[in-house]
């Protein structure tokens, strides 16, 4: 309990960014019309290849015997993926509405 509390009172400034991070993203989403939700969700799911970078990453620096380390990235690098695919899949059947049709 001791080290969960040293470890909030170090990085109160990152969990006070990362509360206004939230309420911020609400805010703008909350606002978009619905008519773009599909193209902004499609690219921020694109953009989530960050994640992938981040967790491969992670997975490199751990310690060969760290199974925590090493299973959370795993999940991170599945889950990213499956974002990633299903933001280019999103992308491609928005992309086919507008073509013209034979």
């Amino acid at each position: 309990m001791q080290e969960l509390l040293s470890f909030i009172t170090e990085n109160l400034q990152m969990i006070y960014i990362v509360i206004l991070m939230i309420f911020v993203g609400v805010e703008v989403i909350g606002h978009v019309p619905a008519v773009l939700h599909t193209p902004l969700m499609s690219g921020a799911n694109a953009i989530h290849g960050v994640v992938i970078i981040g967790a491969i990453l992670v997975m490199l620096h751990a310690e060969p015997d760290n199974i925590l380390a090493l299973s959370l990235g795993f999940v991170a690098v599945v889950f990213g993926t499956l974002n990633v695919v299903g933001g280019f899949v999103v992308t491609d059947r928005m992309l086919e509405m507008f073509k013209k049709k034979k």
